[in-house]
């Protein structure tokens, strides 16, 4: 079983993917992009994206990639994110210069950075484990990378610091995508369903957002997310993804969504799955 993730090896999302499936094969792709045409394009089985950090908030790409294809969200995980300050053998903390990392990355280790490395430059990369590939092949003790102690290991770099993420409650939630609703991965947790939506509204509708909400509410189904995303060429207008609870089988859900397809302008259901366990 092959399932895309965007990064290299030692990436947070390749530990998500043997974390949700073990014994999965985790390949690695450049971009998100990339991670959504491999699936689409059937040359893996599924995807793992993340779509949402605790410290971070939303991953607005993966929001817009999964309104554009036809996948179907079969699962969920939800990583806890530990950073680790990693460079080659030898290497000091005081002769640091330069630390690579994911902007989220550096971004939430800069507490530590400013309090520890003021001399450092905080260097952007895509990716927290290219970041200690980089690191490693330049083989440089004046740099250093922020990643996770599995990215150490691969890459043969030692950590300097552990946890220097600045608030510990660090976990981001990923999605499985796939390509068809009955191709689901045997071994998902046994956990009450969730459905994931996307919808627009008709234009200068007076009060449409609260109606199109008010549908959930007559019918007492949780909402856990709502996220706005602007609607590609249509300036003041916006899409809206939304996390529910329930199947979107189960007769109040489809009552709700018939009710909502009444008054949206589009609407389309992104998948129903098992609430996601918490790793890490």
């Amino acid at each position: 079983m092959l399932i895309a993730f965007q990064g290299e090896i030692g990436a947070f999302s390749e530990e998500a993917v043997r974390a949700l499936v073990p014994g999965a094969e985790p390949v690695p792709q450049p971009s998100f992009e990339a991670v959504f045409e491999a699936v689409t394009e059937a040359r893996v089985d599924y995807a793992l994206i993340p779509i949402e950090n605790s410290l971070f908030g939303s991953v607005h790409i993966n929001y817009d990639l999964l309104e554009a294809h036809a996948l179907w969200i079969a699962g969920e995980i939800n990583l806890r994110i530990r950073h680790h300050l990693m460079a080659v053998p030898g290497a000091t903390l005081d002769g640091l210069r330069e630390v690579h990392s994911h902007p989220q990355a550096l971004g939430q280790c800069r507490t530590y950075l400013r309090t520890h490395l003021p001399r450092a430059q905080a260097v952007p990369a895509y990716d927290t484990a290219g970041a200690a590939r980089m690191v490693a092949r330049r083989g440089e003790p004046h740099l250093a990378a922020i990643a996770s102690e599995r990215a150490a290991a691969e890459y043969g770099l030692v950590v300097l610091a552990p946890g220097i993420e600045s608030n510990h409650q660090n976990y981001t939630r990923f999605l499985l995508l796939t390509r068809s609703p009955e191709a689901v991965p045997p071994g998902l947790p046994d956990a009450p369903a969730k459905t994931s939506i996307v919808y627009s509204l008709h234009h200068n509708v007076p009060g449409g957002l609260f109606k199109s909400l008010a549908v959930f509410a007559l019918r007492d189904i949780d909402l856990f997310k709502i996220e706005s995303r602007p609607l590609v060429g249509s300036p003041g207008q916006y899409l809206f993804y939304l996390d529910l609870a329930g199947a979107h089988t189960d007769a109040p859900v489809q009552r709700a969504l018939d009710h909502l397809r009444e008054i949206s302008a589009t609407l389309k259901v992104l998948g129903s799955y098992p609430g996601g366990r918490t790793v890490g």
